[in-house]
């Protein structure tokens, strides 16, 4: 968890709202937008991570996307990171973020942009 001014930073997966949040004493301070993928394995797929102004340089999108990566290890699937933040922190974190098959990242991609008009 991340702390600030004593107040430790949770996240909870809000799968129905397609939201990952970082809550601190009740207030969304951050969150990653994710979809999951529609074929199998059921891919988790981050699109944006956000950081509300105030609370940056704090660790809390590393948190967010550390807590990405080890939800979708606890459901057996993997992450597909087409957010930029998501992918660079998974550059820099191979141990902890292994990387999604190149079929499922073109399956991500076509699913994201088969409904970003929809959505």
């Amino acid at each position: 968890m991340t702390e600030s001014q004593g107040e430790p930073v949770r996240y909870e997966d809000r799968r129905e709202d397609r939201r990952l949040l970082a809550l601190e004493g009740g207030t969304a301070v951050g969150y990653i937008a994710y979809f999951v993928l529609d074929q199998e394995p059921h891919a988790l797929v981050a699109v944006h991570t956000v950081v509300e102004p105030g609370h940056e340089g704090r660790g809390i999108a590393g948190g967010l996307v550390r807590t990405f990566y080890g939800i979708a290890a606890a459901e057996g699937v993997p992450v597909v990171p087409l957010c930029p933040y998501a992918a660079s922190w998974a550059a820099k974190h191979p141990d902890e973020a292994p990387p999604a098959p190149e079929e499922l990242v073109a399956a991500a991609e076509a699913q994201r942009a088969a409904h970003s008009g929809s959505r």
